[in-house]
């Protein structure tokens, strides 16, 4: 453990941001896995709705540093083609 005053100060911050990452990232995956079980279930205006609050929150998960920008990217243009394809049925 940490003994210098800063040292412990920085500790106690990792452990702040560590929760609020991890939070973050849990909330991302949840939608995600919110957003592929309403393509598997065919209701199109659910899947629309879900869709859009879907790439909100990628969007947002990129500005706060939680993923990658060309990884937000790759996974929005994967939703969107499953959620095309799931429409066009």
């Amino acid at each position: 453990m940490a003994n210098h005053y800063s040292a412990l100060k920085r500790a106690r911050q990792t452990e702040t941001k560590t929760t609020v990452n991890r939070a973050n990232a849990s909330r991302l995956r949840t939608q995600l896995r919110k957003l592929r079980t309403a393509v598997a279930s065919g209701d199109q205006s659910q899947t629309q709705a879900i869709y859009r609050e879907t790439v909100s929150l990628i969007d947002k998960s990129v500005k706060k540093g939680v993923i990658h920008k060309n990884t937000g990217s790759r996974y929005k243009s994967r939703l969107s083609a499953r959620v095309k394809a799931a429409t066009k049925k």
